[in-house]
């Protein structure tokens, strides 16, 4: 198997304790633990990282741009999102 069959993975890095994750970047490797290191020896050379994360490709799913509107339109339309759709009961505090 050459380096160009190798699966791709998708590089997190979180530069701080607390922050989330964020995307890095891609690489190829043949597998979870190759793809660790080889993100460790590109992304976080200058310990900009405290935290690595390799998912490969082929399992995220994403929305499409093209599904844009509907998948991300108003909520206007759905009055229960709204918290005025609910009454709040007699004698509830700090709801």
């Amino acid at each position: 198997m050459s380096s160009t069959d190798w699966p791709l993975w998708e590089v997190f890095v979180r530069s701080r304790r607390g922050l989330s994750h964020t995307h890095a970047g891609s690489l190829h490797a043949p597998d979870a633990e190759m793809a660790l290191r080889n993100a460790r020896d590109l992304y976080t050379r200058r310990s900009e990282g405290v935290s690595v994360w390799v998912v490969p490709s082929h399992q995220i799913t994403a929305s499409s741009p093209d599904e844009k509107d509907p998948f991300f339109g108003p909520a206007g339309d759905k009055p229960y999102r709204h918290p005025t759709f609910y009454e709040v009961p007699e004698g509830v505090r700090n709801l």
